[in-house]
């Protein structure tokens, strides 16, 4: 069985996140670390692996500038088996419709020097973006059937089934491999890397695919091929001090009611 297992290489939540003047999002002078909601991603590849028969290989795919290269080394330090970034100048500022033929060309070409995957797994969505977008599009563009926002997954053989949580009810889904897979973030703790998986790491497989490799032409990616686009960027105002209301007379309640009230919390 061959594992795809997408991972985004996205801006620290704890560091100063800004934003470039076409209103794109700088990745390059933000840190950056393996968005969250792709490590829930990773753990069930992982966890598909170890439980299936057979051979089953996980390779991590990224798509992003050189540094996006550490969300696959973090994927790889977990447990996948090899990675792959794709990365390319012409790439920066693409929307989820470049993303996806991105993608599915980048997976397409994994197919060929390892076979047809028979899994993509993904998150529910970035941390960054947070559209939740680019998995529906990706499997329109493999022509896969999806199970998106799985919150349990179970596998035997080449049958699959996810439990997804809606506000009305709750649905379980079987597919047949090959399919596309997305997980929430109620899926189980995704593991930490192990000193001897972060050992391990530095030896295993790592290729680096341009737009070229993958037959993509640059004039449908970037920013001026998006579909979408951000129109403006404003930071968020400083954080003002709270409002402390004291009891010392008995009329804190009273002060707290009249508080939630002007709020209309109440």
């Amino acid at each position: 069985m061959n594992i795809v297992v997408l991972v985004k290489h996205v801006p620290d939540a704890t560091a100063d996140r800004r934003f470039e003047s076409d209103n794109t999002v700088d990745r390059v002078g933000v840190d950056g670390l393996l968005s969250e909601l792709d490590e829930y991603a990773v753990e069930q590849a992982l966890q598909i692996k170890e439980k299936a028969e057979g051979d089953v290989t996980v390779t991590a795919l990224s798509i992003g500038p050189e540094q996006a290269v550490d969300a696959v080394r973090k994927a790889l330090q977990m447990g996948a088996d090899q990675g792959v970034l794709v990365t390319d100048d012409a790439i920066a500022g693409s929307d989820a419709v470049a993303t996806s033929l991105v993608l599915s060309k980048a997976i397409e070409k994994i197919g060929q020097d390892n076979g047809s995957a028979d899994l993509v797994v993904t998150g529910m969505a970035s941390t960054d973006a947070g559209t939740s977008l680019v998995p529906a599009m990706l499997a329109e563009r493999l022509g896969l059937p999806q199970v998106t926002f799985a919150s349990v997954v179970e596998t035997q053989g080449d049958q699959i089934r996810a439990k997804r949580d809606g506000d009305a009810a709750t649905e379980v889904i079987g597919a047949t491999l090959p399919v596309l897979l997305s997980v929430t973030d109620q899926t189980g703790e995704a593991r930490y890397p192990s000193f001897k998986g972060i050992m391990a790491a530095k030896k295993k497989p790592m290729e680096t695919y341009s737009l070229s490799d993958l037959g993509v032409d640059a004039g449908q990616v970037g920013l001026d091929a998006a579909w979408t686009a951000v129109e403006e960027t404003t930071a968020r105002p400083p954080r003002t001090a709270g409002e402390i209301v004291t009891d010392e007379d008995g009329s804190g309640a009273t002060a707290l009611a009249e508080f939630l009230a002007s709020k209309k919390f109440i």
